[in-house]
């Protein structure tokens, strides 16, 4: 059922998030002192025993230099003679990049995937194979909370230079044409994807489904439901952070990363999603500075159109990557807007 405002109260929702004044210098410093690491990706070819596509073992240094963990999967016969448009995916909640062979329509439409695995997860659904050394004072469990006390060590902070770093790595990759890049994701993913697009230029489209990491406080006001319960039960311990707890997510919103993001984006929401309540979805999708289409589930939850999301985004995807943008094959990420 629907748990969440509706009609002209939703779709014209514009979140509740105020914005830090130092919230693009922030991201410039974080991205900038990650760029001091060179993004040396690795990219072994693994065996899959499949024949339609190749697969590699992809690393590269994500935050403060650590390594990072990714899939890469490409039509097969796929060479530097040809660079291939492509789509770097981030992952839901809990999950990591999983076995090479779960995740092959990318690869299977003609387009390199690079699906980022996510430090410190990677147990609650599929498996994940990179760690978060960083470590972090009293949390609840989940990455919710990791590092709360302050923006400079909030474990978001690490996962989001981790993505936008993947987008570096892809870019490095000559079986990759660095103009037609994609980013997409569900859930945490698609937080990732908006947090992505308000940081890096030149990306060809960007695709959120059902995002998460939008419009933190509303969030926890309006569901019991996990992820965002974990602020909640973190404030009900710690009664006088409220303040800072919500000061440092301002950082990490994907409604002022929206504000930021100038590239073509095609959203989704699903009206009885109780994981990522629509209004906050709306948040972000209302602020987007660019282009955007979004599709409504109407009578789903947080699964959203599942199977059908693919259907309906691969047409998009298709036109967003095959399109140049025409800045340069090795154009880097910007940390801002200013």
């Amino acid at each position: 059922m629907y748990t969440d405002i509706t009609g002209p109260d939703l779709t014209s929702y514009r979140g509740s998030v105020a914005e830090p004044d130092d919230f693009d210098d922030f991201w410039r410093r974080t991205l900038s002192a990650a760029r001091e690491h060179p993004i040396a990706v690795q990219a072994d070819r693994v065996d899959t025993g499949l024949a339609t596509v190749d697969t590699y073992d992809v690393s590269f240094a994500g935050w403060d230099g650590q390594r990072i963990a990714a899939w890469l999967t490409v039509p097969a016969g796929s060479s530097a003679a040809a660079p291939l448009p492509a789509v770097v995916e981030y992952i839901g909640y809990g999950g990591g990049r999983g076995l090479p062979t779960e995740r092959l329509l990318w690869a299977s439409a003609g387009v390199a995937h690079l699906l980022m695995d996510t430090r410190g997860q990677g147990s609650g659904w599929a498996t994940g194979d990179t760690p978060d050394p960083d470590g972090s004072g009293p949390a609840i469990p989940g990455v919710m909370t990791r590092g709360i006390e302050s923006p400079d060590t909030y474990y978001f902070r690490r996962l989001t230079t981790d993505a936008v770093r993947a987008v570096d790595a892809a870019r490095d990759l000559d079986l990759i044409d660095g103009d037609r890049i994609a980013v997409l994701g569900g859930s945490q993913g698609g937080g990732l994807a908006i947090a992505v697009a308000g940081l890096v230029e030149g990306l060809a489209g960007v695709f959120p489904r059902v995002p998460f990491l939008c419009d933190h406080r509303h969030a926890t006001q309006i569901t019991d439901a996990y992820p965002y319960h974990e602020l909640v039960d973190y404030l009900a311990t710690h009664r006088t952070a409220t303040d800072r707890v919500f000061g440092t997510l301002a950082y990490f919103d994907g409604v002022l990363h929206a504000a930021r993001a100038s590239a073509p984006a095609w959203f989704s929401v699903a009206l009885m999603d109780p994981i990522c309540p629509p209004s906050t979805v709306y948040a972000a999708y209302n602020a987007w500075a660019g282009p955007k289409e979004i599709t409504v589930w109407e009578y789903n939850g947080h699964e959203g159109g599942g199977p059908h999301e693919d259907a309906d985004t691969l047409p998009p995807v298709a036109r967003a990557v095959r399109l140049r943008s025409g800045g340069a094959r090795r154009q880097r990420a910007r940390a801002c807007s200013t």
